[in-house]
């Protein structure tokens, strides 16, 4: 795990644009409430502790690995050991699940396993290929961990992958649109559908047009919250925010703390 993370640290300092997989770090414990996990995501626990999840809550410590499937909202704790909390995200595209038969999916989102030799001999390796490989070829890469895991006896994480749904479909708007705000009839004309379909179709997955912007946009922000040293005004405009007060308020009646409160876990004090 130590020549993993020495590995990452080296691509980080190279500033190469559009990695294929963040680092989120602390020396302060994380308490997040509600965060949206937008896309499935791998997150390998490189040092410290993460614990993720509400009623019965999953602990992941160093050396192991915990898999999300993409869900409005889940607690999480991020909790520094050793001085640091170091873990490495890499997110999946639904397209990266075509070609694998999934076993009937289970209602779940959240699953937890071990790194292995293999496995951690496959992510170096899927870090080490952000310095060449184009983005064309990063679809396989990813392919390729989701393939070993299988072999690996984690077949399970492919029942826990939806396929795609109206709520996928409008983040994809908002995210090509840069978080900026759509209109209800410019999404459905996007979407090739009616307002009263698209109005029915939100309803039958219990969520609403508010609900996805503001997952999509505080999703975002928290990202870049976590993985970049930009102000927090610039992340409010970045993520649609006119005003800084407004994003932080949102910001924290949706994780219940402040992107200052946030940033300070992040610094030494």
């Amino acid at each position: 795990m130590e020549q993993l993370k020495q590995n990452i640290e080296r691509i980080l300092e190279k500033n190469v644009i559009n990695l294929p997989f963040s680092v989120y770090t602390s020396i302060q414990q994380q308490r997040l409430l509600n965060v949206p996990i937008l896309k499935p995501t791998l997150i390998i626990v490189i040092n410290g502790e993460k614990v993720v999840g509400k009623e019965t809550p999953i602990s992941c410590q160093s050396g192991e690995f915990v898999f999300l499937a993409d869900t409005s909202s889940l607690n999480m704790r991020n909790i520094p050991k050793a001085q640091s909390y170091y873990a490495l995200l890499i997110e999946f595209e639904l397209e990266d699940f075509s070609g694998f038969a999934p076993p009937k999916r289970v209602e779940k989102n959240i699953y937890k396993g071990q790194v292995t030799q293999s496995l951690n001999l496959c992510l170096d390796q899927f870090i080490q290929c952000a310095e060449w490989a184009p983005q064309a070829i990063l679809p396989s890469r990813r392919q390729e961990i989701l393939h070993l895991l299988c072999e690996l006896g984690h077949q399970d994480i492919l029942a826990m992958i939806a396929k795609s749904n109206i709520r996928h479909q409008i983040l994809k708007l908002y995210q090509a649109a840069h978080f900026q705000d759509l209109s209800l009839p410019l999404i459905c004309t996007k979407l090739a559908m009616s307002e009263s379909t698209l109005r029915r179709r939100l309803k039958t997955e219990n969520t609403s047009l508010q609900e996805i912007k503001d997952q999509t946009k505080l999703g975002l922000a928290l990202h870049l919250l976590q993985t970049t040293e930009d102000s927090i005004g610039i992340i409010a405009e970045r993520c649609g925010y006119i005003s800084a007060a407004r994003f932080s308020q949102r910001f924290k009646s949706r994780f219940n703390l402040t992107p200052s409160e946030l940033r300070k876990t992040k610094m030494a004090d």
